[in-house]
């Protein structure tokens, strides 16, 4: 499962941290003093093994119920039992039978809304199998059950749109299992450490389309207008990764070696499956080569859906997305590698790490989602070049490093307040740069040895860490224990301060490292490179204590010390390099962080030439992540900076081959009072990007108010991304009540944080418009936002812009509006 993006998790935790007041808790029940996180989380004990799940099922779309009947095949693990737990949360049981030379014999069980207590007709041994008949309602919409920052619901089974009441709204059937919500639609042991081959035919109308794991082994149509398909899966995998989905889906097909890959999107998005998902192929032989092991499964779907609940899912053999990666070939233009394209690689190297390989427990998530995490990395740096897998790397760094707690907590967790807790920046991001940093120590071919055999040692089965700890060992010759108890057993980082100091006198250049953080010290291997009399010098060193002091000797004073020349640790650094160091780096050091590093101190080097050399050479670097950063760090009221960096932003914009590049420049350029540059604005209107035509927009709307409105209109019919937001800044600031319609219907549609970035502008046109309906329907949308996500502490940010609105109408003496706004800031307040 794919966290990030989720973007709106990440992006309402750092909208929170903003607007939320200080002190204020975010999730009181998760405190230290918990009763819960007290709990030892042991791995599920195994009293029956699944062996196979056969399920048939239809649909109440009217109720939004599943009626279900299942045949389940188990055998006890070690020891005679005659009893069998099921999981079962909010169904209706109707018939519990053992099925004894083909005829269901009734069973007595018990029945607690949760769990179902199944006493068996005889005691059954290990090297028995059997089997039980159930015939059960599951009812997913009357469960009462909660999600997770990562999966926003848990109630298993999902109707979208189920009577057609919402306009523009496919109806639609998913599933979403993990953690444990299959046995909201099934009865299962609903546990990551159980195993099971599975068949499912579901009964569905005659127009919609299917999907689910394995083969389409049956399709029967039925003198109701409905047919029945059956899908079969031979190998077996977790309940947890059990899928259907049911709509009206177009079917793109693909292959990789002769096996079937399939694209399932909505008929709209049809025409861009290949734009999407097209390079899935090209993923899956890249991923079976480096790891050694074959893509082990008959075919990979991928289906898009609408509401779903997380990023996605990797479902075995049929991955779900939500449907923020549907994108038309103009969106494609603008997504960034993390604006979907990461999520699908994450989601296919589960199919190794996760489905072919599961968990063991939930408290050893880690081999799974930190392994998908660092994929993300693998890939980018594959495809795109060691700049671009860095730059991922170096983000999700820092999305673990800037949250908040997340200091505290190990990787391999055996305490927690709930499982759905594992899904969190330790068990994703921090996961991913640990894996990352082993790989560097170890080298990619030792690594990747270690992986293939971690992989076939534990096929079709479960792992965990020290499995993983013991496949590397044996990989390497090493041992890793030091390296597995501080990185996956013990929590935190380093807080690594460096000082430098060189002596003429004895041709010595000390290096002073001092770790800061709270308790021992981390063992730290690096790489350290000395510049000096044109050479580079490599010096692999081992940081044992929370104080070294490192020596070296040179001919000359260095150019350069640069500490962790890999750039692979992960840790919060202060280096007291000069800015000398840091413009030499820029230059001479060959990695993404060595260049970011440089550009981020020259944003305060700006007064001086070194500062402004550094930015305007980043303004050419190849990479365009670094471009970007360059423009965004440029203080343009320095004369100096400007008037060098003009011709090179007027260059950017125009012809960078990188949209988001061209859009920065653009929007770099807004800010000039620079009337040459309405020229540019004027073509960057009839770019087929909505990033460039939104900052076009947003440039041209500085220079020449009434033709930008005019032209807005006309760019309505085909916006998106950053045009749709261009177009309702500037009808918030400029609009009148005839662009109300626009803003609010795209308002509503837009992204959460979109959303919060233009909030301010947003209130401040509801303030102003002369309809009263418009202006409730303004507060409506803030009183939803507000509701909807005040436990992410943002009640009071928007609370504030309901008083900026109640303020403005008040002085136009409408009290109507204004009751409306007070009725609204009383609902966010109620607790």
């Amino acid at each position: 499962m794919n966290k990030y993006p989720r973007f709106l998790t990440a992006c309402l935790l750092m909208a929170a941290v903003f607007v939320a007041r200080p002190g204020q808790a975010q999730d009181e029940k998760k405190a230290p003093n918990d009763p819960l996180l007290k709990i030892y989380r042991a791995t599920f004990p195994r009293v029956n093994n699944l062996v196979h799940t056969k399920l048939d099922v239809r649909f109440d779309y009217k109720k939004r119920y599943l009626y279900g009947k299942e045949w389940v095949t188990l055998r006890p693990h070690a020891y005679p039992t005659d009893s069998l737990r099921l999981d079962a949360k909010g169904m209706n049981i109707n018939t519990v039978a053992m099925v004894i030379n083909g005829k269901n014999s009734p069973l007595k069980f018990t029945y607690d809304s949760l769990t179902l207590s199944i006493k068996l007709d005889k005691s059954y041994t290990s090297t028995d199998t059997y089997t039980v008949y159930i015939d059960y309602t599951a009812k997913p919409d009357e469960l009462k059950v909660e999600g997770s920052a990562a999966i926003s619901d848990a109630k298993g089974l999902y109707f979208v749109n189920p009577d057609s009441t919402e306009a523009g709204k496919p109806v639609q059937i998913w599933t979403q299992g993990e953690t444990e919500g299959s046995s909201a639609w099934f009865p299962t042991i609903d546990k990551p450490n159980q195993k099971t081959t599975q068949e499912i035919s579901m009964t569905v109308p005659g127009k919609y389309v299917t999907l689910s794991n394995g083969r389409l082994v049956n399709q029967r149509k039925n003198a109701d207008a409905t047919r029945t398909d059956t899908w079969k899966m031979d190998l077996p995998h977790a309940p947890y990764l059990f899928m259907m989905a049911v709509g009206d889906f177009r079917i793109t097909r693909d292959k990789w070696r002769g096996k079937d890959v399939s694209y399932f999107l909505e008929p709209a998005y049809a025409p861009y499956a290949k734009e999407i998902f097209g390079f899935t192929p090209e993923v899956i032989e890249f991923y079976s080569k480096t790891l050694g092991v074959d893509y082990p499964w008959n075919k990979y779907d991928q289906i898009v859906v609408r509401d779903y609940v997380s990023g996605a899912m990797e479902n075995t053999t049929a991955t779900l997305h939500g449907e923020y990666v549907q994108k038309t070939a103009r969106e494609l233009l603008d997504a960034p590698y993390d604006a979907g394209q990461s999520t699908i690689v994450h989601e296919l190297f589960h199919q190794w790490f996760g489905d072919y390989v599961t968990a063991e427990s939930w408290s050893n998530l880690t081999v799974n989602e930190s392994f998908a995490n660092f994929s993300e990395v693998l890939w980018a740096e594959h495809k795109y070049g060691k700049d671009a897998g860095d730059a991922h790397n170096y983000k999700d760094m820092q999305a673990y490093l800037n949250s908040p707690d997340a200091a505290a907590k190990n990787l391999v967790r055996f305490h927690y307040h709930d499982k759905e807790d594992m899904f969190d920046v330790v068990t994703y991001q921090k996961g991913g740069r640990i894996l990352n940093m082993l790989r560097n120590y170890l080298g990619n071919d030792v690594f990747y040895k270690g992986l293939n055999t971690y992989l076939k040692t534990n096929a079709l089965k479960t792992g965990e860490a020290q499995q993983l700890r013991l496949a590397l060992e044996e990989a390497s010759g090493k041992d890793l224990n030091w390296f597995f108890n501080q990185w996956y057993y013990g929590a935190g980082h380093p807080l690594l301060t460096i000082n430098y100091d060189w002596n003429d006198a004895t041709k010595t250049q000390s290096v002073y490292l001092q770790q800061t953080q709270p308790g021992d010290a981390f063992i730290l291997p690096m790489a350290i490179d000395l510049y000096a009399g044109g050479k580079k010098e490599r010096h692999q060193v081992w940081m044992r204590s929370k104080s070294d002091t490192l020596t070296f000797t040179s001919a000359t004073k260095p150019d350069l010390v640069n500490v962790d020349a890999d750039k692979v640790l992960l840790m919060r650094k202060n280096d007291n390099k000069s800015f000398a160091d840091y413009a030499f780096q820029f230059t001479h050091a060959p990695l993404y962080l060595d260049r970011f590093e440089a550009i981020t101190a020259a944003t305060t080097q700006q007064g001086g030439q070194p500062g402004r050399d550094v930015l305007l050479a980043a303004l050419k670097d190849p990479f365009y992540g670094l471009r970007l950063r360059a423009i965004s760090a440029m203080n343009l009221k320095n004369d100096d900076l400007r008037k060098a960096a003009l011709p090179a932003l007027e260059s950017l914009a125009q012809s960078d081959k990188n949209t988001l590049v061209r859009a920065a420049a653009l929007n770099a350029l807004a800010k000039l009072p620079e009337p040459g540059n309405k020229t540019l604005f004027t073509q960057g209107l009839t770019s087929p990007s909505y990033a460039v035509q939104g900052a076009a927009l947003n440039g041209l709307a500085k220079t020449d108010s009434a033709l930008t409105m005019g032209k807005a209109k006309a760019l309505e019919k085909d916006s998106k991304g950053a045009l749709t937001q261009a177009l309702i800044n500037l009808y918030a600031q400029q609009g009148t009540d005839a662009n109300w319609p626009y803003v609010y219907e795209n308002f509503k549609a837009m992204g959460t944080q979109n959303q919060f970035d233009i909030l301010p502008k947003f209130t401040g046109m509801v303030g102003r418009l002369n309809s009263v309906d418009a202006v409730r329907q303004g507060i409506d949308l803030l009183k939803d936002l507000g509701e909807k996500y005040k436990k992410y502490g943002v009640g009071p940010y928007v609370v504030s812009m309901l008083n900026t609105i109640k303020g403005q109408r008040s002085k136009q003496n409408d009290t109507a509006s204004v009751q409306l706004a007070e009725q609204a800031i009383t609902a966010i307040n109620a607790k």
